[in-house]
């Protein structure tokens, strides 16, 4: 079976999180997507030190799939540089999982 990853961004804004969860659920590159937020993230760029208000987008893919989803989320995004992290799932309900591989294929 396929090794199933979330991957997450952060974005500025609830409509970009949203647009960017559909995109991506709707050319098969996640089964599923969770916007979350708002969250409040301070972090240092360009030597400054800032605060941003963000939501977070966590899609559900494989690994096979992963490569081509972080494509997708680098072109759309509206940051210079985007936090993009993938992260494999060690574990979890088969059903799931393998429901998630079905979504993406």
């Amino acid at each position: 079976m396929s090794r199933v990853w979330q991957v997450a961004t952060t974005v500025d804004a609830e409509p970009a999180a949203k647009a960017l969860a559909e995109s991506a659920v709707h050319a098969r590159l996640a089964a599923c997507a969770q916007v979350s937020g708002p969250i409040t993230s301070t972090y240092r760029w360009q030597g400054t030190v800032e605060t941003a208000t963000e939501w977070v987008v966590t899609f559900k893919t494989t690994a096979e799939v992963a490569p081509a989803l972080t494509s997708h989320i680098r072109e759309r995004h509206s940051y210079d540089q985007p936090e993009i992290i993938a992260t494999e799932v060690v574990g979890g309900d088969p059903g799931y999982l393998a429901w998630v591989v079905t979504e993406t294929r």
